[in-house]
């Protein structure tokens, strides 16, 4: 591969096409509509923040009052990664006094580079929102950790004029160890590492939501993983009729990377030559097919009712919406699905959520948007929003509207050179 070249890497930016890709044009009411979503998500992070620490909570009741037991003051670190970037865009739309914003930012980079515990520069999956300790036994995370760091980026772009916030995010880059959590003998980043029991057995094995781990890794100016590590995942394919993709995972897998890494019009190199932007969207466009299939068991979903990943459902927690699987599947609809592939799919994606909001908004819309998902026909409502949802939701819709994340998130140095290495620009798509 041949070494980072600034000008390699302006030069691929330069012939991209224009960012919101693919060309939709948002009517006055889609701008209505989105305007509100959007600083509804933002309020979320802005109120579920511990001040001092910065800290979001994982979830919370859909009226904005704490979760009762044990997840009540439980913060997530990669929920902090989507509150960071909502900070940037709430002072770029100026939903809040940007200097208020700014000092939030700044408070926080305090806090994870001289409060917060860490091993080797990555952190616990959970911990409490106000000290930072470690909960429920938690792992450091390298994913979570990635994810916080994407935010901690993107602040020091947004907010690059001030010399505190972008040393702070430098040094927060700068200490993570990715060789530390590279197993040599695969090449394959690990998932995680207990302190009872050191590195976790499972690694990344297939391509799901890692990629930003990848090239935060491949990128980084201390500690930098080897580009063969991106190519080291198998790129398991997938086909339902006429959609062929790679990444069998859920959809948020596809979305969560992509929330800041701008990857349309380019592919990575041989074998793959993949490009993953266009990837997500067939993902999507096949997803919503897939849920249209079902409709004799589930005869809510229709071409604007449909989604699934992740989520909670009337009898816990479950992890469904793997390619094509209906194991657990009992008709739920989780609005983030489609919200989160507003950047890849809004034509298919923003109707969903219009007819969400116009069918069911009594129910499932309020003070943060929608709540994490709902049961069509029984009306069962999940009581609660969750972090990771509202975030997606608010990074995908700012892409769709404005591209400013995928802007501020590529300025950054360590990306810039990740981008350069693994990337060049790719033929015209075909339209799904």
């Amino acid at each position: 591969m041949e070494r980072f070249s600034r000008r390699r890497f302006l030069a691929l930016a330069a012939a991209l096409p224009a960012f919101g890709r693919p060309a939709f044009a948002l009517s006055s009411s889609d701008e209505t509509f989105l305007e509100d979503l959007s600083r509804r998500c933002f309020l979320f992070f802005w109120e579920q923040a511990d001040a001092h620490s910065g800290f979001v909570l994982d979830r919370v009741r859909t009226d904005g009052t704490q979760t009762p037991g044990r997840s009540a003051d439980v913060a997530s670190v990669a929920t902090t990664g989507f509150a960071l970037t909502a900070l940037c865009i709430g002072a770029a739309r100026r939903w809040v006094d940007p200097n208020q914003i700014r000092e939030r930012v700044r408070a926080t980079l305090r806090f994870l580079a001289y409060n917060q515990q860490h091993e080797h520069g990555w952190y616990y999956h959970f911990v409490n929102r106000k000290s930072g300790d470690r909960a429920w036994r938690s792992e450091l995370s390298t994913i979570d950790t990635a994810l916080l760091l994407a935010g901690i980026l993107t602040a020091q772009q947004c907010f690059a004029d001030d010399a505190e916030i972008f040393q702070l995010a430098r040094t927060l880059y700068e200490r993570v160890d990715f060789a530390w959590m590279l197993d040599e003998s695969t090449s394959l980043l690990r998932m995680g590492w207990l302190p009872e029991s050191g590195f976790l057995r499972a690694e990344w094995t297939n391509y799901r939501e890692n990629t930003i781990l990848n090239i935060l890794a491949i990128g980084s100016p201390t500690y930098p993983a080897p580009v063969r590590t991106w190519y080291a995942f198998e790129r398991d394919p997938v086909r339902f009729g006429p959609y062929h993709y790679v990444g069998a995972g859920p959809l948020f897998t596809h979305q969560f990377p992509q929330a800041w890494l701008r990857l349309e019009g380019l592919r990575d190199g041989t074998p793959y030559g993949i490009d993953y932007f266009h990837n997500s969207a067939i993902a999507t466009h096949a997803h919503r097919a897939f849920c249209l299939s079902l409709r004799s068991f589930y005869p809510a979903f229709s071409d604007n009712l449909w989604g699934v990943t992740p989520s909670d459902s009337d009898i816990g927690y479950i992890g469904w919406g793997n390619a094509f699987s209906r194991r657990d599947m009992d008709g739920t609809v989780v609005p983030c699905a489609a919200a989160g592939s507003l950047m890849f799919a809004p034509e298919i994606c923003l109707p969903a959520l219009h007819a969400m909001c116009d069918q069911f908004g009594e129910y499932i819309y309020g003070r943060y948007g929608f709540a994490d998902a709902f049961q069509p026909v029984s009306l069962w409502v999940n009581p609660d929003v969750v972090g990771l949802d509202v975030g997606i939701t608010l990074l995908s819709t700012e892409n769709l509207r404005s591209g400013r994340v995928w802007d501020w998130f590529m300025r950054a140095s360590g990306v810039q050179r990740a981008v350069s290495q693994v990337f060049h620009l790719s033929e015209s798509e075909s339209s799904l």
